[in-house]
């Protein structure tokens, strides 16, 4: 359609040319890259808000609020797609996505910030209007004053079932979450309303960015010398970032003394190189190190030791990024591109082994909130026998003495205690050390003798360890 400034004047009200809002637009590309082409988002956000900054569209508040925008719609998808599925005439499914994107946005605006409703409602359907059109941007105003007529309180009542009648459901809607999520992190706390609640309600709280000082490279008293910054909760190598910010502005990170890397990561790895083993102590194992987090961490304090990590990798680009953590390290280490699976190395060739295994993430949902959608429950059939594998290896690749620290960033039961126990059915030679007493000073562990962490009650993603001593 053309301007009518152009040509001759027709009768109505004049074209007017969407106005572009760049935190918008690149709110609802970061949307678009997540569905289309399975990206996450804290992968495809920075570089976007890099080139907005490039080109002189941003500040720092503009890089916040598209920041807010696309992290709050990933985290409250499902509760705001039960409210649009109550204001259109259309099943969700024929919705096409990018309007759905766009609708999404909207109502986060309108339930889940202070943006005033009419400025909520005008800024998206001006998005409507650049990115599909005047008339798709017709049906997003028409859905989205019908939203604005309640708050997400009302909106809830509204679509939410009774809790009564279905607890898992009533839960899946108030707190956006699948309902099979829902009833695994359940078992996982082991029942109890209050408990589910907060921690469905942690998983939707943005998290703070925290650093670890490297030991022997960086030291916490420097990274708290940065804007906001504040000791760790539980690691004596943590700083918390309590405002967020951008870690790669800081100096420490930049030259690898220090890394983003959650308190949770950080106590696993501390674990497993304070667990007493018999014997010498000098050689260490991370089999599955990518992308390098606690790999770097375990390489810093194995170097204090006198002891050197081996950091194992199976896929080549994330070797390459294992190596970029480590290098700098004070003390020797190696990376390999290996399969823990079909390892190079000799059996019971390690004193201590940490299998970080690949599984759903269901514990990093406060960073990953698009994972809530994308997994499903087959995807734990398609892990276990991987995991298992993984675990075998390295209690293989552990000397009698020694010990493994089998972790997860999942705390379903079927990634976590279901896969050490198949092992220790299988292998009389092999027995689970406490690692309570190896998290000093975190409270709520449980009965032991392996550990699950989690955000509403640690502050940390819900990291799972088993630390499995090899005794023959």
């Amino acid at each position: 359609m053309s301007d009518t400034s152009t040509g001759p004047r027709k009768p109505g009200k004049p074209y007017r040319r969407p106005k572009k809002d760049p935190v918008r637009i690149l709110a609802f590309d970061a949307l678009r890259a997540v569905d289309e082409r399975d990206a996450y988002a804290n992968l495809v956000l920075p570089p976007l808000l890099r080139k907005a900054r490039e080109k002189g569209d941003f500040d720092a508040r503009d890089a916040a609020l598209a920041t807010e925008l696309v992290y709050g719609t990933l985290r409250r998808q499902g509760t705001y797609d039960a409210v649009i599925a109550a204001c259109v005439d259309r099943p969700l499914r024929e919705v096409d996505p990018p309007v759905l994107d766009v609708l999404s946005l909207g109502v986060h605006q309108l339930l889940g910030t202070r943006i005033p409703t009419h400025a909520a409602v005008s800024a998206t359907v001006e998005l409507a209007r650049v990115v599909l059109g005047d008339g798709r941007a017709k049906f997003v105003n028409a859905v989205l004053r019908k939203v604005a007529q309640a708050d997400l309180d009302t909106w809830i009542e509204r679509v939410a079932p009774p809790y009564d009648d279905d607890p898992e459901d009533h839960l899946a809607v108030v707190h956006s979450h699948p309902r099979w999520v829902v009833s695994a992190l359940w078992d996982s706390l082991g029942g109890g309303r209050a408990g589910i609640e907060e921690l469905l309600a942690a998983d939707n709280e943005r998290p703070e960015v925290t650093l670890v000082a490297r030991p022997g490279r960086g030291t916490t008293e420097e990274l708290l010398g940065e804007e906001a910054a504040v000791p760790g909760r539980w690691s004596p190598y943590a700083v918390r970032l309590t405002e967020g910010g951008e870690p790669g502005a800081i100096e420490a990170v930049r030259d690898g003394r220090a890394g983003v890397q959650d308190e949770g990561s950080q106590l696993v790895a501390l674990a497993l190189a304070d667990v007493p083993v018999e014997g010498r102590d000098e050689r260490w194992l991370d089999g599955c190190a990518g992308p390098g987090g606690k790999a770097a961490l375990l390489a810093a304090v194995a170097a204090e030791r006198g002891a050197v990590l081996l950091a194992a990798e199976k896929q080549p680009h994330r070797a390459g990024l294992v190596a970029k953590a480590l290098h700098g390290n004070p003390g020797p280490y190696q990376v390999v591109a290996a399969d823990g699976t079909q390892p190079p190395w000799q059996p019971g060739s390690f004193d201590r082994v940490l299998m970080d295994v690949p599984c759903t993430g269901l514990g990093a949902l406060r960073r990953r909130p698009e994972a809530r959608w994308r997994r499903r429950p087959e995807d734990l059939e398609s892990f276990a026998p991987l995991q298992r594998s993984l675990l075998r290896s390295a209690l293989d690749a552990v000397r009698v003495g020694g010990v493994v620290g089998y972790a997860t960033c999942s705390p379903h039961l079927a990634e976590t205690r279901a896969v050490v126990e198949d092992l220790l059915k299988q292998h009389p030679d092999a027995e689970l050390v406490d690692a309570r007493p190896l998290l000093p000073g975190v409270p709520d562990l449980g009965e032991g003798p392996d550990v699950q962490l989690w955000p509403h009650l640690h502050g940390t993603d819900a990291m799972y360890l088993a630390l499995i001593r090899r005794t023959g």
